[in-house]
């Protein structure tokens, strides 16, 4: 996708939208992600959130399936809202890495 394709789309967000598109872009750069860490020999190396061995793919999947947030949040307790809103931003930004490992792990 070109920059281009995307510029009647920037365009079209709120203010809100524009700036939390923005820190998301600034995220891509530094490659830090509020939330999330990637440690090697942690859940095979796949990105995870902070503090704990919950890694972003079983949440992605877990949503996919028709789980609700309300109900992730129940089943890990150690989990907070902005934990999950930090896990989706991941995996929208590296939805390629997201799906390898939901494969991977499918196939075990």
């Amino acid at each position: 996708m070109k920059l281009k394709d995307l510029e009647s789309q920037l365009l079209a967000l709120t203010p809100a939208e524009k700036f939390q598109a923005i820190q998301l872009l600034a995220q891509t750069f530094t490659n830090t992600w509020s939330g999330i860490e990637k440690t090697p020999g942690v859940c095979g190396g796949n990105a995870c959130i902070a503090g704990t061995r919950i890694p972003v793919w079983v949440l992605v999947n877990a949503r996919r399936l028709g789980v609700s947030e309300s109900e992730l949040l129940q089943d890990y307790p150690s989990l907070q809202a902005a934990d999950l809103v930090n896990a989706w931003n991941y995996a929208e930004v590296y939805s390629q890495d997201i799906e390898l490992a939901i494969r991977e792990n499918e196939e075990i």
